[in-house]
């Protein structure tokens, strides 16, 4: 990871960005004392920028987390991979006691990560890969259900995303990719594309992959609460936009030369192949989607868009579908975002279930200046939706929400083993062992996307009609 002061923060007007490379124990305890944050090796920081102890201490959480991820890279990506083999061994032989029997031949069949059957651990608690064929093009639901299972699918790998699409689907995949963050000096980042050429649709979907389980990465990403501020747009969480694409040395240019000596940057990459497809066919449209960090990513894609002033694809921009999408900036950043919406008729649905922790998170107080804006489409256990301001409980870590919570985990759990004989899905044991997870914290085991996939099939479709975007 490179040295947050040799980056250039010329395009923004203040900035806090926080290097783990640079953290010792000694400067990690020096934080919790006063002191200007911006004497610490691991901060940068504009001048004045605010350092009282709240501000500190969640500093503090941020800086120590990504340090163990850090430390726990390798070892948690030997176990996520180890795992997820295990989860896929039943399968490739046919089942758990053609599994059994194979050992015993010594014949076990490997599963292949990179095959079209391999499925991640994410695929794995929810195992549905059709749409819903009760749903079709026109429906004021299509959108937001293809694009959740756009979300669902984007964690899997590029052979599995191919197949389902271009076999199930019958869409087109326009690319899969492993994108460069430059801070990470790596690629750590997933998106692909598909064209729906239904007549009532031809859209283009943007799917941004969200968090995995297993990915150091992608969590550190999560836990960097760096932030830029962009005069006139607000300020941003620098974790979300190095993975989109922002650079080092350059900042966000509008226009750049892919450097070849590396994966492709998100942002530009996405950007060129949408501008070739929309001026060659000037009826299609274009969605952006993404679960989990995946939605950070989806709504700060046309965020940029709008500081690069690239108009004419904002106009061809349909509609922005997150799920479980965590805060990406301050009150100004909203107001920005709000705006530009409006002018271009963009509506843009945040899906909230239950008590998903990620929604939450970062924190909405005077420490953290993380805001949502917009719409959120909030679902309660029963799949029952309302259009609130902003889901409730909205900080999550609510003493007097704990046995609320922890009630609502115990029947989510029964509901596992109920819902088969009411709608038309049955939980498996892995996604069960995964609702056990809840009874511990609830906000954990509610992020998973098979709840977001069930709202967006099982919700009114009156939530997914064109709505006025609300002031606040």
């Amino acid at each position: 990871m490179v040295a947050t002061m040799a980056c250039n923060k010329e395009f923004s007007s203040g900035y806090v960005l926080l290097d783990p490379d640079q953290l010792s124990l000694f400067e990690l305890i020096r934080l919790l004392f006063p002191g200007h944050i911006g004497k610490r090796a691991f901060v940068d920081c504009h001048e004045g920028a605010e350092s009282n102890f709240e501000r500190r201490w969640i500093i503090f959480i941020s800086i120590f987390a990504q340090k163990l991820l850090q430390l726990l890279a390798k070892p948690l990506s030997w176990f996520g991979s180890a795992f997820e083999m295990g989860l896929n061994l039943p399968s490739a032989n046919g089942g758990f006691g053609m599994l059994l029997f194979n050992c015993f031949r010594g014949k076990v069949q490997w599963p292949e990560k990179t095959s079209p059957t391999f499925s991640s651990s994410i695929g794995r608690l929810d195992k549905r890969v059709k749409l819903d064929e009760s749903i079709n093009p026109g429906d004021s639901k299509y959108f937001a259900a293809l694009s959740m299972m756009s979300a669902k699918i984007a964690y899997e790998n590029k052979a599995y995303i191919k197949t389902t699409v271009e076999d199930r689907w019958e869409m087109e995949v326009l690319g899969s990719f492993d994108f460069w963050n430059d801070y990470q000096d790596k690629a750590t980042t997933q998106a692909f594309l598909l064209h729906d050429k239904h007549v009532e649709s031809n859209t283009i979907v943007v799917s941004f992959r969200g968090t995995e389980p297993f990915d150091a990465d992608a969590w550190c990403t999560d836990f960097d609460i760096s932030w830029y501020e962009i005069p006139g747009v607000g300020k941003i969480h620098g974790g979300f936009m190095k993975a989109l694409g922002l650079q080092k040395s350059l900042g966000w240019p509008k226009e750049i030369k892919q450097d070849n000596s590396h994966p492709p940057l998100a942002y530009y990459t996405i950007r060129e192949l949408l501008r070739k497809r929309l001026q060659a066919n000037h009826d299609t449209k274009f969605l952006v989607t993404g679960h989990s960090l995946g939605g950070a990513l989806a709504i700060l894609f046309p965020a940029v868009l709008a500081m690069h002033e690239e108009t004419w694809m904002l106009k061809r921009l349909r509609g922005i579908y997150t799920f479980g999408q965590p805060r990406v900036g301050d009150n100004k950043f909203g107001e920005f975002m709000l705006e530009n919406l409006r002018k271009h008729d963009i509506q843009y649905f945040r899906f909230v279930y239950s008590n998903d922790l990620v929604p939450r998170l970062p924190y909405d107080d005077k420490a953290l200046m993380f805001k949502h804006f917009g719409t959120c489409i909030y679902f309660n256990s029963f799949y029952e939706g309302k259009i609130v301001a902003e889901e409730p409980n909205k900080n999550y870590f609510n003493p007097l929400m704990a046995i609320p919570k922890n009630v609502n985990a115990i029947w989510e759990l029964i509901r596992s083993f109920i819902i088969s004989f009411s709608k038309e899905y049955k939980e498996g044991w892995f996604l069960r062992a995964y609702r056990l997870l809840g009874l511990i914290v609830p906000g954990v085991a509610a992020h998973g996307p098979q709840d977001y996939v069930n709202s967006t099939r099982l919700g009114s479709s009156a939530l997914l009609l064109p709505h006025q975007i609300p002031l606040k």
